[in-house]
């Protein structure tokens, strides 16, 4: 009867020369053999990785036929799994290829970037994709363009209280607008309104004041769907009030978008009793002297 030592050893010599003879038929792929060909490592501690280098020439032969990171058929889309010698171990890792380290490059300007409760499209807005064949967008365009030459020159520049109609694009061209400068380097905050103040209650005894400073000291704030929050004196005065005072001392660019007019957003600011018309003035003015006013009725992209 064999031992239990004479059994293992068995198995041991016949899986060594399964491996051999795996490494042996691998060989015959080009990819394969240049690859174990630049790794400086003893055949012996080479053929026990065989199956992880067969991996690795898979993903690199996919990516000698790829054009775009669309089209990437690695298991994980942008990355080639890849071997390295580290203090002397054969070591396997997921490296960016050409394509993602391109598209991590494109999308850096996302960190400076702070966003409440805003979809993918608005994240990735650009002045080259907005659409000008509605010549009712015509004065915001040229008002944003005009906006960044003069931001980029260090301008004194008033931020854009934006209304109209519901879906003629009214965020996107503010996003797109700040997103140029964000590629610059600018700081900006994106805030979807009713979303940023339900946060900012949520999280009023864990990082209220961290997450409040944050936006009202951003290079550039956009203020979107402002007049779609339930009002109230907290909201009213102690947030939006406090936060249009800081940016007008600091001369920071805040943006507007709405479906209400001016008019109409002192309305749902004041309500209705003569406290809230006073407080309810004062923004306004505040929010007049901040911004200039354009009235955008454009096509509705959202149908």
């Amino acid at each position: 009867m064999k031992s239990t030592n004479e059994i293992i050893n068995k198995k041991f010599t016949l899986n060594k020369y399964e491996l051999e003879r795996q490494f042996e038929e691998a060989l015959n792929d080009e990819t394969f053999k240049k690859l174990v060909s630049k790794i400086k490592a003893p055949r012996s501690e080479l053929v026990k990785y065989t199956s992880h280098f067969v991996d690795s020439a898979e993903n690199l032969k996919n990516c000698a036929q790829c054009k775009n990171i669309m089209e990437c058929k690695n298991i994980i889309t942008g990355f080639v799994y890849y071997p390295e010698i580290e203090h002397d171990n054969i070591v396997f890792s997921y490296v960016p290829c050409k394509y993602k380290k391109k598209l991590d490059k494109e999308n850096e300007y996302q960190n400076n970037i702070m966003s409440f409760d805003m979809p993918r499209e608005i994240l990735s807005a650009s002045m080259k994709n907005i659409f000008t064949d509605d010549k009712n967008r015509t004065e915001t365009i040229r008002w944003l363009t005009t906006f960044i030459k003069k931001y980029e020159n260090n301008e004194k520049c008033k931020g854009l209280y934006l209304t109209g109609n519901f879906g003629c694009g009214k965020t996107y061209l503010v996003a797109a607008s700040f997103n140029e400068l964000a590629k610059k380097g600018y700081k900006v905050a994106i805030i979807y309104y009713p979303e940023f103040l339900r946060e900012l209650k949520s999280s009023f005894s864990d990082d209220f004041g961290n997450i409040f400073n944050k936006i009202k000291k951003a290079d550039l704030l956009l203020i979107d769907d402002i007049g779609a929050e339930t009002v109230t004196s907290w909201n009213r005065d102690e947030i939006l009030g406090t936060l249009l005072q800081y940016r007008m001392q600091e001369g920071l660019p805040t943006f507007f978008t709405s479906n209400y007019s001016i008019e109409e957003l002192e309305e749902h600011l004041s309500s209705n009793d003569s406290e809230g018309k006073v407080k309810a003035r004062r923004i306004i003015e505040r929010i007049k002297y901040l911004t200039d006013n354009i009235i955008m009725i454009a096509e509705n992209r959202r149908k």
